[in-house]
């Protein structure tokens, strides 16, 4: 019972040695957040465009 020093090591976090991966990974999810927002304003843009091409009078149907 007396031998709870090697569990006790296991629930520390470990030292920063994976800090590189970290970066890797926080720059890697910056890049896909931005990358996903440019493709959400080019949708909203699109669908922008359209609706205002649909809401348009259209001279030609009372002719």
């Amino acid at each position: 019972m007396g031998e709870k020093s090697d569990n006790s090591q296991a629930a520390q976090p470990k030292p920063r040695g994976g800090s590189a991966r970290d970066d890797r990974l926080k720059a890697a999810l910056k890049a896909n957040m931005a990358r996903r927002k440019a493709q959400a304003r080019a949708r909203n843009g699109q669908a922008a465009a359209t609706d205002s091409d649909e809401s348009a009078p259209d001279n030609n149907k009372n002719e």
